[in-house]
């Protein structure tokens, strides 16, 4: 028997014991999140060209 080749403890895998499937968004809800936020970059792009 090789001692060194003992190991103390072990591994719990989380994701195994806790994970919970959620589905992802839908896409239509996703494509107007995109939207929204590029509106918002653009406006503050605009805002700070005009203001230059």
């Amino acid at each position: 028997m090789d001692r060194q080749k003992d190991k103390i403890g072990y591994e719990v895998n989380f994701t195994r014991y806790f994970y919970k499937y959620e589905p992802p968004r839908p896409l239509e809800e996703i494509e107007e999140d995109i939207k929204k936020v590029t509106s918002e970059i653009q406006d503050l792009l605009d805002e700070d060209f005009f203001n230059s």
